[in-house]
């Protein structure tokens, strides 16, 4: 299928009549509403924890939060994608993760607080529009929109670079996944019509305009192995053994973003078979972030779908964390007219591929695509055309004022 995505004035005004029927009015209590995206990261993955670079772009799919304040010490949320409501009380938020939607919100809840900031109790209604599980960043922008929502309830205003480092946190502590800091930043800095390729260490970055000419289309597999999210932290572990392995010979080196191509050749007999293949997709990688800005910036279509390939490529056979379903995404896409890349995205085993497709194609690759993964699956794919979208971002809605 392919999906659309209402209004941001509908959205805000029907989430406000919602939220008005769940927790009624509070006199004198103006309900705000916040969205913030999610991403498709076009290039550059596994890299952000390794104080690399990575090319990310927001798009329109975003978690919206409609919230109001409370005088008590609570936090109630209710989430419209799970049909449950919450109670946390702000006094209370410490622990492990609970493997629970709601560890999002007490996570950034707890993090702002242990950051010295005093919150106010609040009413909170969260409506999903990213695909979970699709690699699409649904967590970040649910953090990112939280946070706006709590913050602005307490008034608080965070410089939005802090925001997000806080909520980098959150997910580290409250939900166990330890995370890169990409998702949530393109979540707070992203630009409509941009694409941003992200210095992970300095956090500097470079707005980089994606051509009218080209769109990039989403290949949901429809699955998610249960191994994804240890593996995700497995993955990370075998980079920092890979740091302190070549550090003995390359003392300089801080995280791998410091090592060259010929030094890890020349020092690979320090490492582990498998630390050494993960260690040469990240490093390989970084050089193909940097090649595929230039790419875009002169307009290079072709070179740029090159790199998405070899990306892939690198993802699959030395960090292993494609599978089945989405090397035979990528594979029928590369035969499609109009297609000049596609590679996996995400943390993988599972979820989405990204694919640069010339405009005029898209609709006929979307087509193609779902048919022909469904006849070798049994599985329809959900397809999604990605607007570079703005990031996060308080909305005006008729019977709210925001601030």
């Amino acid at each position: 299928m392919t999906s659309s995505v209402s209004s941001p004035e509908s959205t805000g005004d029907l989430l406000l009549a919602l939220f008005r029927e769940l927790f009624g009015e509070l006199p004198g209590k103006s309900t705000l509403v916040f969205r913030a995206p999610g991403r498709v990261n076009l290039i550059g993955e596994h890299t952000d924890y390794n104080d690399g670079f990575v090319m990310p772009m927001a798009i329109g799919f975003y978690t919206w939060v409609a919230a109001a304040k409370r005088e008590d010490r609570i936090l109630e949320a209710y989430s419209e994608y799970f049909d449950e409501r919450i109670a946390l009380p702000l006094d209370t938020l410490s622990g492990p993760p609970r493997k629970h939607w709601s560890d999002f919100i007490r996570g950034v809840a707890a993090t702002l607080q242990e950051a010295g900031h005093t919150l106010s109790g609040g009413n909170l209604l969260i409506h999903g529009q990213v695909p979970l599980g699709a690699g699409l960043s649904s967590s970040a922008s649910l953090e990112v929109s939280v946070a706006l929502a709590l913050t602005s309830l307490a008034g608080l205003a965070l410089p939005r670079l802090d925001l997000v480092k806080l909520c980098q946190a959150a997910e580290h502590k409250y939900v166990g996944t330890r995370c890169g800091i990409m998702d949530q930043f393109v979540t707070g800095f992203g630009v409509a019509g941009h694409a941003l390729m992200l210095d992970c260490r300095s956090l500097d970055y470079q707005l980089l305009p994606i051509p009218q000419d080209l769109r990039l289309v989403v290949c949901n597999s429809m699955v998610r192995h249960e191994l994804a999210s240890g593996e995700y932290n497995r993955r990370r572990a075998d980079c920092e053994a890979g740091v302190r392995l070549l550090r003995s010979s390359l003392p300089a080196v801080r995280a791998l973003r410091d090592v060259a191509i010929t030094d890890l050749e020349k020092y690979k007999h320090l490492l582990p078979g498998t630390v050494y293949r993960r260690c040469r997709h990240v490093v390989t990688e970084n050089q193909r972030v940097l090649a595929a800005a230039k790419a875009l910036q002169s307009q290079d279509a072709d070179r740029f779908g090159h790199l998405m390939y070899r990306s892939h490529a690198s993802l699959r056979d030395d960090y292993e964390v494609s599978c089945r379903e989405l090397d035979l995404l990528v594979d029928l896409a590369s035969s499609k007219r109009g297609v000049y890349g596609a590679r996996m995205m995400g943390g993988g085993f599972g979820g989405c591929t990204v694919n640069l497709v010339r405009s005029d194609c898209a609709s006929a690759f979307q087509a193609e695509m779902a048919r022909m993964y469904a006849e070798r699956t049994g599985t329809t794919p959900d397809l999604y055309v990605c607007e570079p979208a703005q990031g996060a971002e308080a909305r005006p809605v008729k019977g709210g004022i925001q601030t």
